[in-house]
């Protein structure tokens, strides 16, 4: 007699090299429409489902956990951040959770470093001058000046692997690196990375020129570049935030940029996701903040290596093994 194959349920659409995949292997149940499930589709699907893969866009709390059925024993997030799943609660109740850590850093630093150039050299606004019309005066030498990043100091607040990948980055680019971690790395990575260590993030903030986001949003986290530091800044200083939104205090940096008191930003992320506050919306209208719609990690490839993670950590758990990527009590 066969094994019943599991029944997955996913959340929203994957590449379709994954889907396919998932069909043959498992009894899946696929999102086609691609919109984000309401409450109660979710709360059905937790109900019915061996394993869940979400994403990001599902709020999976202790609510919709204690109407989870008996057959849920797996949480496979597509995606590295598990901020949006209560994992203390899933844990209790005897539910793994796993994400897909690694596959995204190159992507992420990536666009992290194109946020920073971004906004320096105002590539966005330039951007849309000549679809716009208003190059009518054509070049002048003091149009558009941006800053140049050369020399300047990168505070990296986060040196995990996308910390890193982006400390290599700017080394390229003549960026001198500096970074708070809630642990200093080893000193052979600070020394390659030719990195300065600063255990007081206070002081870190007060002395660099742009400041980049890249640790996780967990309760210790949470506004961890509150109004207080934000306000340590210098005003010429620059804030990119390619993490989650709710490590920034949003409305406290719309603040200070109006204000000048802090120069630019660039966001990938936002408090609210996907809502974003219409007071940075006027901010980049008037070319002082650069936002982008949650792209760090969408490429191709990005997308299609969590897809197999993804597979890779249902299949172990469903033999019976400890599956690479499950997410620990001491990891919170």
């Amino acid at each position: 007699m066969s094994k019943r194959k599991p029944l997955v349920v996913v959340t929203r659409r994957l590449p379709d090299a994954v889907e396919t995949r998932m069909r043959e292997l498992f009894d899946v149940r696929l999102n086609d429409s691609d919109t984000p499930l309401s409450g109660d589709a979710l709360a059905s699907a937790l109900r019915e489902a061996d394993v869940l893969v979400p994403t990001v866009t599902d709020k999976i709390d202790s609510g919709l956990l204690a109407q989870a059925g008996p057959n849920l024993r797996l949480i496979a997030n597509f995606g590295n951040g598990v901020d949006h799943i209560d994992v203390g609660v899933a844990l209790e109740r005897g539910i793994t959770v796993t994400n897909t850590p690694g596959v995204l850093t190159e992507d992420t630093a990536d666009m992290t470093m194109g946020l920073i150039l971004a906004v320096a050299r105002r590539v966005a606004e330039g951007a849309r001058i000549i679809p716009d019309d208003d190059w009518t005066t054509g070049w002048s030498p003091t149009w558009m000046l941006g800053r140049r990043i050369t020399g300047k100091r990168l505070g990296i607040v986060g040196m995990g692997r996308i910390g890193q990948a982006l400390a290599k980055r700017a080394r390229a680019f003549g960026l001198q690196v500096h970074y708070h971690n809630r642990r200093r790395v080893p000193a052979a990575i600070e020394g390659a990375l030719d990195a300065t260590y600063w255990e007081s993030l206070d002081q870190m903030l007060a002395r660099v020129d742009i400041v980049s986001v890249n640790c996780p949003h967990t309760p210790a986290t949470y506004h961890l570049l509150s109004a207080r530091r934000l306000k340590l800044l210098k005003p010429e200083a620059i804030v990119v935030n390619t993490a989650r939104g709710e490590v920034i205090d949003e409305s406290a940096l719309a603040r200070l940029i109006e204000s000048g008191e802090i120069s630019a930003a660039g966001l990938d992320v936002f408090e609210q996701e996907p809502a974003v506050s219409p007071r940075l919306v006027k901010l980049a209208r008037q070319g002082k903040v650069v936002l982008l719609p949650h792209m760090g990690s969408a490429t191709f490839e990005s997308r299609v290596d969590m897809g197999e993670k993804v597979i890779i950590n249902i299949r172990t758990f469903m033999d019976g093994h400890r599956p690479p990527d499950r997410i620990l009590p001491s990891m919170l």
